[in-house]
């Protein structure tokens, strides 16, 4: 007998399903986007315990006919495609046909679908039919999975702790709301519900609905093109970041998708305006022609291959950068406090309690008496009153209950959050995530309307305007300011007619160097000083190689190191650029850049080499300047490019509004009535 056979069709939707179907949020994904494909206007999602006690997915899509039913159950079956030129225009957004056969074989499923002609009601479990019948006349499908994974135990050991679980649920569900605005999507976990869109087809309202109404005026609509692409969307103000890349989400012809390039081509679009190592949520909508995008290079379709994908960068990264050239991105003094007070709220209690309900987690899994208590405990964890009761936090509206896992822990996890580990989401991670779910900074200090709560849209556009502090300021894009006096020897104090500034000095120096040396460097004449003595630089044999290799580098620089034998340098000329006293610091600086990364690029070198020498001849803390040095500095800082943030990010000055310290000195009461 031979030894090659073909493997029983259950086994192999099972072994497909490793692919498609790897957590409870897989399946989420999967009927969700079939719900969409549908033509769904609505889609409710109805999950417990995470999803590994059930899911359930109810649309009003177009149903399935009683006689396709049976065959929509078979592997590579699909309604989506129907030649090889298909799989190079594809539309839709799943085609590849494992999706129904490969949920069927690995848990419980029923589903009642009709076309409102005919209505079918059908069982699987693990793999095998059990019941056909016929269905009422609900136009549309709803289909119920539970018992995930009861034939596989082993999968269920892989799963991550019931919030991870959760939170993917979440993300997913989040990224098809961003990715389909008019469709109105509404999803439950254990009878509370966490996220509600009103499908009108406005996308701001669903970033609202996902990230908050104050964030969501935190951020400005951008749009750009080209001849192959169209982009739209909207991005946070650099004042509104968070501490990894996850919150960027990219659309590609309706598909949320996951691409490094494009994720830090949204990055680079901001320049030195994000703070090192935060970044900024932003909702990134591409259209283009089909068949510039491959979609079927992965089993689970969030991972593409795009024709031209460095022009798209490019259009990317230069329209959000044309997009903020022109605003106001000072932030708010009161608002940056607020934030540091929400972080120093107790929410490690919230941490804690989530931990305390993943340690059930595994117990839960096997023990049906278990399972009870994981629910329960998942539901305390995430309680409004968890925090609350320990901290004395105002609470949150009942349906934010679990708004910490919502859209800020979401499931992939780049180089800040490692997906091999047991529990990707950090204390810090969940620190940030917790704030979110208390009030806002004291409303005593806000003129703003109370945000809504999770879910809950905004009536009008104009409940939405995205507008800031710094944008409703005076017409002109930085204020002219007048010189108070200095703090401690490290910060200016300044005023204009809308309020009072606080500047940070070597913030602000550091910026007027950054663009006179990325000036300087990018303009490289062959304008040459010589020096009286040459300077003679040695370094290691592993060094030497690496500098001969790069020696083209620094000559784009005008920098020209000649061998002088051994493992020695000699340089007679620099360019004329250096500053007079410094010129053989710069040059070692420099080299010391090249060898710490030897595959930077000619424009990387010069953009590293710019911000080394800004920071290192700014002015530091508690460096007393005279009036004269500090008007100099207010004078010259209007005119960079960038005068809102040092080239590693942070603010050079905040903004107390006149209101602001009217409040602050109780001039304005709670109720905007003045005082004698």
């Amino acid at each position: 007998m031979g030894k090659i056979h073909e493997l029983d069709s259950v086994l192999a939707d099972q072994i497909a399903a490793g692919e498609v179907v790897e957590r409870p949020a897989s399946v989420v994904k999967e009927l969700v986007e079939n719900a969409v494909d549908a033509h769904a206007t609505q889609i409710d999602i109805l999950v417990q315990e995470s999803g590994v006690r059930s899911i359930r997915i109810i649309d009003d899509g177009d149903g399935i006919d009683d006689t396709d039913v049976l065959t929509a159950f078979k592997r590579h079956a699909t309604s989506k495609i129907t030649s090889r030129e298909d799989l190079f225009k594809v539309h839709s957004l799943g085609f590849r046909g494992e999706a129904l056969p490969s949920i069927a074989s690995v848990a419980d499923v029923v589903m009642s679908t009709s076309t409102g002609t005919t209505g079918t009601r059908i069982h699987y479990r693990g793999g095998k039919l059990l019941q056909q019948a016929p269905a009422p006349l609900r136009q549309g499908t709803d289909i119920t999975v539970t018992d995930l994974f009861f034939n596989t135990p082993a999968r269920l050991k892989y799963l991550k702790s019931p919030q991870t679980e959760l939170a993917n649920i979440l993300d997913v569900v989040n990224r098809i709301a961003l990715s389909y605005p008019g469709v109105a999507f509404r999803l439950v976990h254990n009878a509370k519900e966490l996220l509600k869109t009103a499908g009108r087809g406005d996308l701001q309202q669903v970033i609202a609905g996902i990230y908050g109404v104050q964030n969501a005026r935190k951020m400005v609509e951008i749009q750009g093109a080209d001849d192959d692409f169209k982009l739209t969307g909207f991005v946070a103000l650099p004042e509104l970041t968070r501490a990894s890349r996850q919150y960027v989400t990219v659309l590609i012809n309706g598909r949320a998708i996951k691409n490094q390039q494009l994720t830090k081509a949204v990055i680079k679009g901001y320049g030195s305006k994000l703070m090192v190592g935060r970044y900024p949520i932003a909702v990134i909508d591409l259209q283009m022609d089909p068949l510039l995008v491959d979609v079927n290079v992965h089993p689970t379709k969030q991972e593409v291959r795009l024709s031209r994908e460095p022009a798209l960068a490019k259009l990317i990264s230069t329209t959000i950068t044309a997009r903020l050239v022109d605003v106001n991105l000072i932030p708010s003094a009161l608002t940056n406090l607020g934030s540091h007070r929400r972080e120093a709220l107790n929410t490690d209690q919230l941490a804690m309690n989530l931990n305390a309900a993943s340690s059930q987690y595994h117990v839960a899994s096997k023990d049906p008496v278990a399972t009870e208590r994981f629910a329960a405990s998942l539901a305390a964890a995430a309680s409004p009153t968890a925090v609350s009761e320990s901290s004395e936090v105002a609470e949150t509206p009942a349906s934010m209950a679990v708004e910490p896992v919502s859209s800020a822990a979401v499931p992939e996890m780049d180089t800040q959050t490692s997906a091999d580990s047991a529990e990707p989401i950090m204390i810090s991670d969940r620190r940030e995530l917790a704030a979110t779910s208390v009030n806002d900074f004291d409303q005593r200090y806000q003129d703003e309307a109370p945000e809504l709560p999770f879910g809950a849209q905004a009536e009008t556009q104009e409940e939405l305007a995205v507008t800031s502090d710094s944008e409703e300021a005076a017409g002109e894009r930085f204020p002219q300011l007048r010189y108070l006096g200095q703090m401690h020897g490290t910060y200016l104090l300044a005023e204009a007619d809308d309020g009072m500034y606080i500047l940070d000095q070597h913030a602000a120096q550091e910026r007027i160097n950054y663009e006179y040396y990325r000036r300087e460097i990018g303009e490289v004449s062959t304008d040459q000083q010589n020096l009286l003595v040459p300077i003679i630089l040695d370094y290691p044999t592993s060094d030497v190689l690496k500098i001969k290799e790069k020696l083209p580098v620094l000559a784009e620089l005008g920098l020209h190191l000649e061998s002088f034998g051994g493992n020695s340098f000699i340089i007679h000329a620099h360019p004329t650029w250096f500053k007079a006293g410094q010129e053989e610091d710069t040059i070692r600086e420099m080299v010391d850049w090249l060898l710490q990364d030897d595959k930077l690029t000619v424009a990387q070198f010069r953009e590293k080499s710019a911000i080394m020498m800004s920071c290192k001849r700014a002015i530091k803390a508690n460096h007393h300047l005279d009036d004269q040095q500090a008007r100099a500095l207010l004078t010259k800082l209007p005119d960079c490019e960038n005068p809102f943030n040092c080239p590693h990010g942070r603010p050079v000055t905040v903004h107390f509004t006149n209101s602001d310290m009217e409040r602050m000195f109780k001039r304005i009461q709670d109720s905007h009535e003045a005082r004698d």
